[in-house]
């Protein structure tokens, strides 16, 4: 009987382990201290042009996020990130020295590849 209640107890904690791990890799999860937070918007009134850079380093919806925040918060900038695809998206309003984002978002805990 009490290989039956072990096996059972096991079996449920393998079941919530993976469905964990479904929800992480799809980046639903909060492996970088949660999920549930969101960046406030920042929205530019003209942009002279936009530049695609990668990311390495992003694992969750929180992840994004702080990218987000940390580029959103240079003066005539602007920042869509995917997460997906590993890509960030900065729109300019002005010119702004590509050291500078590169700084910021190095500070945050990620890598920036030109």
């Amino acid at each position: 009987m009490e290989n039956y209640i072990i096996i059972g107890a096991i079996a449920v904690i393998m079941f919530f382990a993976v469905l964990s791990s479904i929800k992480h890799f799809k980046g639903e999860g909060g492996c970088c201290g949660g999920g549930s937070y969101k960046p406030r918007k920042k929205k530019l009134k003209s942009v002279k042009y936009k530049k695609l850079f990668k990311i390495t380093g992003m694992n969750c919806k929180h992840c994004k996020a702080r990218v987000e925040e940390a580029v959103n918060d240079i003066a005539a900038v602007s920042c869509a990130v995917s997460l997906k695809k590993g890509e960030m998206t900065v729109y300019y309003a002005e010119e702004v020295d590509d050291d500078i984002i590169k700084m910021k978002i190095e500070a945050a805990g990620y890598t920036l590849k030109k």
